[in-house]
């Protein structure tokens, strides 16, 4: 039977590393009932936090979703990473959700990545509840968070609650709303409390904060403000309202404090997602495209009674096997039903669903629109795909994922493990979409892609403990080609004779220059027959093998042209391989007198800082030879657009952490192939010359 979509709430709970994330949807389980021993990330001892790794080092690396009721709502809850370099996990977690809770220290304020969050979560318009944390700590400064959440993230925080003393007298909040005390004063008990009156002390301050939550609240309802400004007080109803309609329009964000260590501050977080952040049904539809990515005008909305349409956001693999983490935005999904993933244009049945509690897990037969749940062995289905009725097919807007910013090469230390290795990255990548391998074809090593440092490392550690591989990594070169800039006409003639039928092939051709980004071209202008039209693609098959090998430094040669012009053939001898091997041949003998010069992939490169380091960034983009193109401001900073030699980019984001005090943050993309300068490409040539020999030595 189809459940109420106004009692469903999908949230998000995000911030910087070590603001409290995890231990708020900790309190946020034992007091919705959900678990009964709550478990601490200084002890390792976390329910979200299920992965080894996150128990060591204390941090959330992947979001967790688990489900909980409160007030008679359904609640499905997702907490996600912090650390810059699982932001990917922040961003797809808010592709799915339709409200969320920003938590920030009540010491450390509004850090580096409580801004990237926070911008990724505009880009998704996703209404948000703030909640600064830790008000129990030494050093606490409520009113400097606020302040630093109007001047950094351009916000507009609403404070609805103020704390009854601070740091280690900190024992309570008073509701603005209703003048009344909530008062946490059982040690033995935190999740126990007392509603009491507010303290006559914080009476004006009371009065001052209320006075400006129900005008920021009334600037929603001309009427109700035209009748308060007559005098007439709002009732508490009317008030909430209005502020439910400003924090679904995102024109503010109510702000709550607390300890979620403590458990004081979490009952009224609770009530404000269901009192404030919206339903399913009251976000924007999600719009649908075409085979292209283009937009075509329609939107999946919300409903129950509309045809399937679900995103799929995560996969998993754990114990139990593959999970496919689904976001269902319209329709019922039943265990049986045949869906159709649209990228694939593959039918799958689903044969297991289950509501997930981090790791564990609960039987489903049923699901609906506004559910978050995984399916258990779904086969060809990646992040961003959509699966829907196979009756009414449409394609939601996929998830678009930033670009790896680091790589380096690793090899399996025991040849055995070279199999193994591919299987256990094979899943690695499918369930991490920033996580990207390839081979390098010229060293032959396998290159891993990601986000930063840490998020490698992690992904070794998980190669080394999960799949029992033990992986060496070293650093991977720069991906230099080689191109030509004379034009050369030529002649060959390939001749050989060892008794009965030899080998004979004779071409004339032009080698020039082509167009930039061309890569290899090849055409025959022959007439008359003198090289028969069955000997062209063997000819040009010829000079595509010998492409792969420049003359300066054994990179590949790129941006030039081939133009058969002439030639010569005998009737007996003349074969297919025969103009291969003459074509071999003339590359090996023209290329050295054509000019051959290295160039080096530039890419595009977007760097978001503060204001305050806008010159020393620019400064160390113009060290590493990059060319400045642009410069936008935003609400919360300077996004920089320059071009910059990807040989020049390795180690770039410790370096742009260092510069911006942990607040930079960048991507990048390849753009296009520029020549090296002359004191560069002498240095890469004697360098890569060295290396090919070291290993001609050791095999």
């Amino acid at each position: 039977m189809a459940v109420d979509l106004s009692k469903y709430r999908n949230i998000g709970i995000f911030a910087h590393v070590d603001a409290g994330k995890t231990t708020t949807t900790e309190r946020i389980l034992k007091l919705t009932g959900k678990i009964h021993k709550i478990g601490e990330v200084h002890n390792g001892e976390s329910t979200m936090d299920f992965m080894e790794q996150e128990a060591e080092r204390g941090i959330t690396i992947q979001s967790a979703a688990t489900t909980c009721k409160w007030s008679g709502h359904r609640l499905n809850v997702i907490d996600t990473p912090g650390h810059v370099d699982f932001t990917i996990e922040v961003y797809r977690s808010l592709k799915v959700l339709d409200g969320g809770i920003a938590v920030f220290c009540g010491s450390g304020g509004v850090e580096p990545q409580s801004e990237t969050n926070w911008r990724y979560a505009n880009e998704s318009k996703v209404s948000r509840i703030i909640f600064v944390n830790k008000l129990d700590r030494i050093g606490v400064d409520l009113f400097r968070v606020i302040r630093q959440i109007k001047s950094i993230l351009g916000a507009n925080p609403l404070m609805m609650a103020l704390p009854i003393g601070i740091e280690d007298e900190f024992k309570g909040c008073v509701d603005l709303l209703t003048r009344r005390a909530w008062i946490w004063d059982n040690d033995s008990d935190t999740t126990a409390f007392r509603l009491a009156d507010a303290p006559v002390p914080m009476s004006e301050q009371i009065e001052k904060y209320r006075e400006i939550l129900v005008e920021t609240a009334l600037e929603q309802d001309d009427d109700l403000m035209e009748k308060y400004l007559d005098g007439e007080e709002p009732s508490v109803k009317d008030i909430q309202k209005c502020i439910r309609r400003g924090t679904l329009n995102m024109d503010f964000f109510p702000t709550y404090c607390g300890s979620a260590f403590k458990d004081k501050g979490i009952q009224m977080i609770l009530d404000a997602v269901v009192a404030y952040l919206p339903s399913p049904e009251e976000v924007d539809p999600q719009s649908e495209v075409d085979e292209e990515g283009n937009a075509t005008g329609k939107f999946s909305v919300v409903a129950v009674d509309k045809p399937l349409r679900a995103l799929a956001f995560k996969i998993m693999d754990d114990r139990f096997g593959a999970l496919t983490f689904i976001r269902i935005y319209s329709g019922i999904l039943n265990r049986g039903d045949t869906i159709l993933n649209t990228f694939t244009g593959k039918t799958e049945r689903v044969g297991r669903m289950v509501e997930m509690h981090a790791d564990d897990r609960n039987e489903l037969y049923a699901a609906q629109a506004g559910d978050i749940i995984a399916i258990v062995g779904m086969k060809d289905v990646q992040t961003g795909h959509t699966l829907c009725d196979p009756k009414h097919p449409a394609t939601l807007e996929p998830m678009v994922f930033p670009d790896p910013v680091i790589s380096i090469a690793i090899a399996p230390v025991d040849k055995s493990g070279i199999e193994k290795m591919g299987v256990a990255i094979g899943k690695m990548v499918k369930e991490d979409p920033s996580f990207r391998v390839e081979t390098d074809q010229e060293s032959g090593e396998t290159i891993i892609k990601g986000m930063g440092e840490l998020h490698l490392d992690i992904k070794i550690d998980i190669l080394k403990r999960t799949h029992g591989i033990e992986v060496s990594s070293g650093a991977p070169q720069v991906a230099y080609r080689e191109t030509i800039t004379k034009r050369i006409v030529d002649s060959y003639t390939h001749k050989k004779q060892s008794g009965g039928s030899g080998q004979f092939g004779k071409i004339d051709y032009i080698i020039e220059p082509g167009e930039p980004g061309s890569g290899f071209e090849f055409k025959s202008t022959v007439t008359g027959g003198s090289v028969p039209r069955e000997f062209w693609s063997a000819i040009e098959l010829g000079f595509k093998k010998m492409k792969d090998y420049g003359v300066l430094a054994g990179f590949p040669c790129v941006d030039f042209k081939v133009t058969l012009f002439d030639g010569a053939f005998h009737s007996v001898d003349s074969s297919t391989i025969a103009f291969e091997l003459a074509a071999m041949a003339a590359y090996r003998q023209s290329m050295p007198h054509a000019g051959a010069r290295l160039i080096e992939p530039i890419m595009k490169v977007d760097v978001f800082t503060p204001e305050g380091y806008v010159g020393d960034v620019i400064g160390d983009l113009n060290r590493r030879r990059g060319m400045i193109r642009s410069q936008n401001a935003t609400s919360t900073g300077m996004r920089i657009n320059g071009e910059v030699p990807l040989g020049q980019m390795f180690g770039y984001i410790g370096s742009l952490r260092t510069i911006t005090s942990g607040r930079g943050q960048f991507s990048m993309e390849f753009l296009h192939y520029n020549p090296c300068p002359h004191n560069v490409a002498e240095k890469v040539i004697k360098e890569t010359k060295e290396v090919k020999n070291i290993k001609r030595k050791i095999k």
